[in-house]
């Protein structure tokens, strides 16, 4: 049977205690055009069912599936509370007042505790900007300036309710955090060693679990989780002639969160990741370079959730120490290019 949407739950979660069912993803499995009948197609799926010419795709289990609707329930809630942080930015955009430009995060500390002291109707620039917090004290002479703008009643209003707005969806998301580390609770282990993958940190490792189900048997290899998600090469080629091969749709959830991590990781200049990163911008560019390194993150998560081990940077000097003559060619041509020349010898212990 077919189904759009997600109206094939319903039928999938009764049947599946009693019957061996699979769930196909219509991208793999198209009818014969020109044939096209709710008849035939059911007979055409009903053929290529017994035949094993389809693949069942991933259904998680029930404690899966209710992790998973708190992770992407979250992320939906904390896209709500920025959406409110934007619009008490464009408030404050009204009122004259660039508290945005000198304040990366104007709900930050020092930003919230200069919003409170307006709603309640303080209004010297410099009484305010002495309320900041932190390394934001550096900025007091550029807050001064910031803060000179024409703040009403009408906007205290208006960021008193943006605040609160913000707040309210601060509490729910505590709430689901809440629930998210009851259903963990007994997941301690892999939620440790996911942590040592660079760019991982808790919450990410709640996603990893709740969207791959914390089990690697699932995936044969890491390339198959790697293709799951979306994160390698498609393969495109006909008559000898090899096509675009940009990456596939796959798994959008943790494609976002390999993407943020890998931004993270590659900023330790001393780190595998980043020599890798840079090594390959060089030559591809910046966005295959970091689509790459998503790559190498998804293989650690395998190997971490499979070996139950923690992740083992390979270390800065890995593609030097994998290839010690490549590495001296390199710098002798860099010295030739420079008018200079330059003489390798061991040094002695």
């Amino acid at each position: 049977m077919e189904a759009t949407s997600d109206y094939w739950r319903g039928v999938y979660y009764r049947l599946q205690p009693h019957l061996n069912l699979m769930l196909v993803n219509p991208a793999h499995l198209k009818g014969i055009r020109g044939r096209k009948t709710d008849p035939n197609d059911a007979a055409f799926l009903a053929r290529a069912g017994a035949s094993g010419m389809v693949m069942a795709s991933f259904v998680p289990g029930r404690d899966i599936r209710e992790l998973r609707d708190l992770t992407r329930r979250r992320t939906e809630l904390v896209r709500a509370a920025g959406w409110e942080a934007q619009r008490l930015e464009k408030e404050l955009e009204d009122t004259g007042m660039k508290l945005s430009a000198v304040l990366s995060d104007i709900t930050g500390a020092s930003g919230r505790a200069i919003l409170e002291a307006l709603t309640r109707g303080e209004r010297d620039p410099a009484l305010l900007a002495d309320l900041t917090k932190g390394r934001a004290r550096n900025k007091i002479p550029a807050l001064i300036e910031a803060l000179d703008g024409e703040f009403t009643d009408h906007h205290a209003f208006m960021v008193r309710h943006y605040l609160d707005e913000i707040d309210r969806w601060k509490r729910i998301i505590a709430t689901f955090d809440a629930r998210s580390a009851q259903l963990l609770a007994d997941r301690a282990q892999d939620m440790t060693v996911l942590q040592t993958i660079p760019g991982i940190g808790r919450l990410g490792a709640e996603i990893i679990i709740a969207e791959t189900g914390g089990d690697m048997a699932q995936f044969a290899s890491a390339h198959h989780l790697a293709s799951w998600i979306g994160v390698c090469p498609s393969q495109n080629e006909s008559a000898g002639v090899s096509k675009s091969g940009r990456t596939r749709p796959g798994n959008s959830n943790l494609k976002r969160l390999l993407g943020v991590a890998a931004m993270v990781a590659v900023r330790n200049k001393d780190s595998y990741l980043g020599v890798f990163f840079r090594r390959l911008a060089a030559r591809r560019g910046g966005k295959r370079a970091l689509v790459a390194v998503m790559h190498k993150l998804t293989i650690a998560i395998w190997h971490v959730l499979h070996d139950h081990a923690p992740y083992r940077d390979l270390g800065a000097d890995h593609f030097t120490r994998r290839d010690p003559e490549r590495a001296m060619r390199r710098m002798l041509k860099e010295a030739n290019s420079l008018g200079l020349t330059i003489r390798f010898e061991p040094i002695s212990a």
